[in-house]
């Protein structure tokens, strides 16, 4: 049976999801316990890959194993096992064709920025001072949707087929001392939402205008962006599946 697990992470002590050698991964540590419960080598397919130091409120990963009798029984067990800073919500059982990166619709990301030296935030917020001109932002923001390719803001060296994502929505709010920017698209390129934020902040402190936003799409050149912003400020936040991947047991 093929089983879906809900689940989040601080991404602060971890080299991103995937398993990687010489490296501490978020994966890596989900599969020991797995295996080490259910008895059985245990592979955990994402929904995506987040980078190092990135977090991921909301996150969905795929396993096969032959039956679970009582999957509220196993989270408990698994979240006893798993250090503090992960966290299983649920496991349930899909349809066998239902992949957790490829059935996914869309994914949002967020990435949160403090305005003010917060120690609570330390680790999930880019402190940096202001002042930033909200509404150029979010007219720069709007030149971003679409399908599009994205090169541009796509980390160098990338092993991708393509370039092109789909933006359904990309906006800043402010929350207090906080500016948050949220953005959805089906998928998104290695570094790209950093990438983003930073040439955002440039257009808020009147060094682009929202119109240089779209030359530098149009360069497909990432050296005309900005530079990425520090990785503890961005959360995948929101995966989206088909409303009838859930199957009943058995």
């Amino acid at each position: 049976m093929r089983y879906f697990v809900h689940f989040s992470y601080l991404g602060k002590s971890y080299h991103g999801w995937q398993r990687q050698p010489n490296a501490m991964t978020v994966q890596e540590q989900m599969e020991s316990c797995f295996s080490t419960l259910l008895k059985d080598n245990v592979e955990l397919v994402a929904a995506g890959r987040t980078d190092t130091g990135v977090h991921a409120r909301e996150m969905f990963a795929h396993f096969d194993y032959n039956d679970i009798s009582d999957t509220a029984h196993l989270v408990h067990r698994l979240n006893s096992f798993l250090p503090e800073d992960i966290v299983i919500y649920e496991i349930f059982p899909v349809a066998e064709e239902v992949h957790a990166r490829f059935s996914a619709l869309e994914r949002s990301y967020q990435y949160r920025i403090t305005l003010v030296k917060d120690p609570f935030r330390l680790d999930t917020d880019y402190y940096t001072k202001g002042p930033y001109d909200l509404d150029a932002m979010n007219d720069a923001a709007a030149c971003l949707l679409g399908k599009r390719d994205f090169e541009c803001f796509s980390k160098s060296n990338t092993d991708v087929r393509t370039f092109i994502c789909d933006l359904r929505s990309a906006a800043w709010h402010r929350q207090d001392n906080q500016l948050i920017f949220t953005v959805t698209a089906d998928r998104f390129l290695r570094n790209m939402v950093r990438a983003m934020v930073g040439t955002l902040l440039e257009v808020g402190k009147g060094k682009l205008s929202p119109k240089d936003v779209n030359s530098i799409i149009k360069s497909r050149d990432r050296s005309r962006a900005g530079v990425s912003v520090p990785a503890k400020g961005l959360s995948l936040v929101r995966v989206v599946y088909p409303d009838d991947i859930r199957t009943e047991h058995g």
